[in-house]
């Protein structure tokens, strides 16, 4: 008996951040949150730029930035359901996570060569995004089967806090070279790769493959059984609350250019921004994540996507200064703090734990392809009847989607907990 409390005990996470009331996370979440925030860095700094340089250098219109940008978020879901299969099937969740990030390390490369051109640069950003794909289900995955399922939030959102630590520096370090060579993109993209580089690094040395949660027995799981999930109650009402909202969710980039528009500040100051937001979302992934672990992650999911119409207000209004332009990111960081982490924390604690990275890349699928959507849609809208007209119509539909959502993510909700 004692021999089998002892090996047990060997196999709980190492817990670290240990306080009162217990923010603990594991050094898995930990070590992924650095690995994160090195890639945020690398992914930032060139996130920031592209639509500066889209929209004021090769002069491309909302359209093509919302094509861009939807690309940008949407090509992931090419890739991202069969890397998570496959990362549950070989029970190699590193692995197939080290494959995403080598791959958006190579592609940051290509973009020193790809000239003025929308498409060379379209392609590219699909490629880094394909790499994105296919490493962020497994690496959701080892976060929560490195953590206990009463604190999944909690260590979603210190992950996403460091990975929001890389969102802040990242526009900081693309806003500090070109302060000192202005237009010289490429010195941009050749110190992303840097980061980029060192990103996979840390994942490959420190990270360990086998989380404390993970299946060590049995027959690994058939791609019908994953097929299967969309099937489950519990999953099923998750997904489409999750489609819905994404598809009435405004994409930050079309926000920023839209609030630029709105006071017509410098373009030099647009990478400024992203930092604002992070800064915001840095500081409130932590606590926000330890809330909906105590009150209920759905509640603090639903206000979230509320903040998100606070940015879209601010986007309504004929005059917007400086105070409204920080009110409007302020709140825009704390619907992705609200949104991000909590999001993955409520699928975790629905899926098996066999399946766990097969869903977590089921539900970016559909959250992806909701944005590509949105993206698009909402480029076009800009187009046809102006900035302030699209923005009513998402504010509506965004409304509308809150509504029908929240009974369903209660439904999901009360199944989980009912088994």
């Amino acid at each position: 008996m004692y021999q089998v409390e002892a090996s047990k005990a060997l196999l709980k996470p190492k817990l670290w951040f240990q306080r009162p009331e217990s923010l603990r996370v594991s050094r898995n979440v930990i070590m992924l949150g650095f690995t994160s925030m090195l890639t945020d860095i690398s992914s930032e700094m060139v996130a920031t730029i592209l639509p500066m340089y889209l929209v004021f250098s090769l002069g491309a219109s909302p359209l093509a930035l919302g094509a861009i940008d939807g690309t940008y978020g949407g090509a992931a879901a090419i890739v991202q359901v069969m890397a998570g299969f496959a990362s549950d099937r070989w029970r190699r969740h590193k692995t197939v996570a080290e494959t995403g990030y080598g791959l958006s390390a190579v592609t940051k490369l290509a973009l020193v060569a790809s000239g003025n051109t929308l498409g060379g640069i379209g392609a590219i950003v699909a490629f880094d995004r394909i790499g994105k794909g296919i490493r962020t289900a497994p690496r959701d995955a080892l976060i929560s089967l490195s953590s206990t399922k009463d604190n999944l939030a909690t260590s979603f959102g210190v992950h996403r806090a460091m990975d929001s630590a890389g969102a802040m520096l990242g526009p900081l370090v693309a806003f500090g070279i070109l302060l000192a060579a202005p237009a010289r993109f490429d010195a941009v993209f050749v110190v992303s790769t840097l980061f980029a580089f060192l990103g996979l690094a840390v994942l490959v040395l420190t990270v360990q493959g086998k989380p404390w949660r993970a299946p060590r027995e049995g027959a690994p799981p058939s791609l019908g059984k994953a097929a299967g999930l969309v099937r489950d109650r519990r999953f099923a009402l998750l997904l489409i609350a999750a489609g819905l909202l994404s598809l009435t969710s405004v994409s930050d980039a079309l926000i920023y250019v839209g609030l630029q528009r709105k006071i017509d500040f410098e373009p030099a100051i647009f990478p400024l921004l992203y930092v604002v937001t992070a800064v915001v979302f840095m500081g409130l992934a932590i606590p926000v994540g330890r809330l909906a672990d105590r009150i209920g992650r759905v509640p603090v999911l639903l206000g979230g996507f509320a903040l998100l119409l606070v940015t879209y207000a601010a986007l309504m209004m004929n005059s917007l200064g400086y105070a409204g332009l920080i009110v409007s990111l302020v709140a825009l960081g704390g619907y992705f703090a609200a949104s991000e982490g909590v999001l993955t924390a409520i699928a975790g604690a629905v899926l098996p734990e066999d399946l766990q990275a097969s869903g977590i890349g089921i539900l970016i699928t559909v959250v992806s392809v909701g944005n590509l959507l949105s993206s698009l849609a909402f480029g076009a809208l800009w187009l046809a009847i102006g900035l302030q007209q699209a923005v009513i119509v998402f504010a509506v539909a965004l409304a509308v989607a809150l509504l029908v959502a929240a009974p369903l993510l209660l439904r999901s909700q009360r199944a989980a907990l009912n088994g």
